[in-house]
């Protein structure tokens, strides 16, 4: 990533809470662009980059679980932080599972919003510092290899989309084989101190991996529960 002003696109609906927004987060020390739907978000990301995607759930036409699940299978891994309403859980869940990194229940404090994007930029230029655990360019399990330069998943010729969230909990799985990790510890090297002591996005960002490398999701032999711990990665496959 190259020294800039960490650059911000959001997408709502709504002109005044756009118009503030912009102004705040502006005043934080980002860039800003704001978009009011889907159509020109699409043309900003086209001919621009943004180092993160604020995305309202709830918008006429395409909506944000719409956009986010697009956007993910059109391999756009820009990290993305839902807006999601007050007091609806499922919402949250299907935002993760749809590929969103973070989300925000509304209304919220301008300043948590700052905090959230300040934690995604951080999160972002560690994965750009391709050397950060002493990694090798090319890590291999059964027939996949992660390229962590790319951030690209590969099953033989295959490329296989991953979200930012994704990637770093691929990538620290990857550098622990067969070690049992809590959850606590994995959100901590995925998230960082940001995260929330209630914070269950891991699980579902666990599901989405399971879905994406193991022959059978339910029965998984890449990434493994170990039950009243966390997760353990078994790089050959194995059934631990």
């Amino acid at each position: 990533m190259t020294d800039h002003l960490p650059r911000i696109i959001i997408l709502d609906d709504d002109p005044e809470l756009r118009t503030m927004l912009k102004h705040y987060v502006s005043d934080q020390g980002f860039e800003v662009q704001t978009v009011a739907n889907a159509e020109q978000l699409d043309r900003w990301l086209q001919r621009e980059p943004f180092d993160v995607l604020v995305l309202d759930l709830m918008m006429p036409g395409e909506d944000g679980l719409s956009v986010c699940r697009r956007l993910r299978a059109a391999g756009q891994n820009i990290p993305i932080l839902m807006l999601t309403a007050r007091g609806n859980p499922i919402d949250r869940i299907v935002g993760l599972e749809m590929g969103a990194d973070d989300y925000l229940s509304k209304p919220f404090e301008p300043r948590e919003l700052t905090a959230r994007l300040n934690a995604m930029v951080r999160r972002q230029k560690m994965l750009h510092d391709t050397n950060i655990w002493g990694m090798e360019e090319l890590s291999r399990f059964g027939p996949f290899t992660l390229n962590i330069s790319r951030m690209e998943l590969n099953r033989d010729e295959e490329v296989i989309p991953l979200s930012n969230l994704e990637f770093q909990l691929l990538r620290v799985f990857i550098a622990n084989p067969r070690r049992p990790m809590s959850r606590e510890h994995l959100l901590d090297k995925v998230k960082g101190r940001e995260h929330q002591s209630l914070d269950r996005s891991l699980d579902v960002q666990v599901l989405r991996l399971r879905r994406k490398i193991e022959d059978d999701p339910a029965e998984p032999v890449y990434i493994k529960t170990v039950w009243g711990v966390g997760y353990i990665f078994m790089p050959e496959g194995d059934h631990a």
